[in-house]
């Protein structure tokens, strides 16, 4: 999730970026117009203007933009009859329309070695619309410290923070370790409720060398490395470290090392700090959902490209997803399952499910009512997941 300021949006005063202007293919139908948000903090959002903001972040908030390139990578297409899955939740059973509705969800996309078996449309999206992913973001900026290993410019996760960020000498992140932000393992105290207007997450400041300042000047609650506390901000400075290393944005990195060599078929675009800050390393990738599925099967492929290149150090997908010592559903921001499949995942339901053993990707955009709905919603995407995964493997 991002930081307060960069959450709250004018639409009045929100205006397209030039590239924006050109394509005038991508601009939104006019019943989003209608209902755009006309301010305030996308976590509290409702109805019809949650789902027209979720599809339109980029053109209400200040973005950088992930170029594509010429050549889309095809998706072939292995259409699977979904018509008999099934999953229960206190012995009640439902099926995949239910999941639909029930957990409102505006795309589902399911990728079996390299092959859509499944892809679906709600709440007025179609394959062209980009929506927001939310902490999913957080799994990108995992995938582009590896990059930047390969490349040489980040020396290891060893590295303490403070080599990058040289303006956090001094406050709590002294002695703290890449690795240890990546485990959000940091040691540094930080609230992220996203239903208290008064916490971290909804309060800390949306400007990058602020938000430095505020999160160093948090107290230390225990050493680096040993205790996980899930923190958007400090994800924020996994980005700053990124850019840091590479002396670029981390938009034209993504574009260069993957959204352009791995054939995705449209343009993205990633929040900023503000209309000439750095991106949001913990939120807020605007994609489609074809490219979301295309950017799972690239990391199901170890990070190679279709020539040999290795994007990622070799082993870094499996280094990224071995248990933290502060949490053992928690890898280098990747959240981990019990059966060695792995997810990204953002609030109000957006998600990648990956199965590396089977091959087999599922990825999820929703809108649900409140960010985090853990008695009920969550629950029936966990289930669909393993449901469409036994239905799929048994074949």
């Amino acid at each position: 999730m991002s930081i307060a300021v960069a959450l709250s949006f004018n639409v009045m005063g929100a205006a397209l970026n030039a590239h924006e202007m050109s394509e005038p293919r991508w601009l939104a139908p006019s019943e989003d117009i209608e209902m755009l948000p006309e301010g305030g903090s996308i976590l509290f959002w409702q109805g019809d203007t949650q789902i027209a903001g979720f599809r339109n972040t980029h053109r209400l908030s200040s973005t950088r933009y992930i170029e594509s390139g010429e050549q889309a990578r095809y998706l072939p297409k292995d259409t699977h009859d979904f018509g008999q899955l099934s999953y229960q939740i206190d012995n009640v059973s439902y099926d995949l329309d239910d999941f639909m509705q029930h957990n409102h969800v505006a795309g589902l996309l399911v990728l079996k070695d390299g092959e859509v078996r499944l892809e679906r449309y709600g709440l007025g999206n179609q394959p062209h619309h980009r929506w927001v992913s939310f902490s999913m973001t957080k799994s990108v900026v995992s995938l582009l410290t590896g990059a930047a290993i390969a490349d040489g410019s980040i020396g290891s996760v060893e590295d303490p923070v403070t080599d990058y960020l040289p303006q956090m000498k001094g406050s709590s992140y002294d002695g703290v370790r890449i690795r240890d932000v990546l485990q959000m393992a940091s040691g540094t105290d930080w609230n992220e409720d996203y239903a208290d207007p008064e916490s971290d997450v909804a309060s800390s400041p949306g400007d990058m060398l602020e938000l430095m300042h505020f999160l160093g000047s948090k107290q230390r609650i225990a050493e680096p490395g040993t205790r996980f506390n899930y923190n958007t901000g400090e994800t924020n400075l996994a980005g700053a470290i990124v850019r840091a290393a590479i002396g670029n944005n981390l938009s034209a990195y993504l574009s260069e090392k993957i959204w352009k060599p791995w054939g995705m078929g449209a343009d993205a675009y990633w929040m900023s700090h503000g209309p000439n800050g750095g991106e949001l390393g913990g939120c807020c990738i605007a994609a489609t959902l074809r490219d979301w599925g295309r950017l799972a099967t690239f990391v199901l492929n170890d990070g190679q490209l279709d020539d040999g290149t290795n994007v990622l150090p070799p082993g870094w997908m499996q280094e990224s997803t071995v248990p933290s010592p502060a949490s053992d559903q928690y890898g280098y921001l990747w959240w981990l399952e019990d059966n060695g499949a792995f997810r990204a995942s953002g609030i109000f339901g957006q998600g990648v499910y990956f199965n590396p053993d089977e091959n087999l990707a599922i990825v999820v955009f929703s809108a649900w009512p409140e960010a985090t709905s853990r008695q009920h919603l969550e629950l029936h995407r966990n289930a669909m997941f393993r449901a469409v995964e036994t239905e799929l493997v048994s074949q």
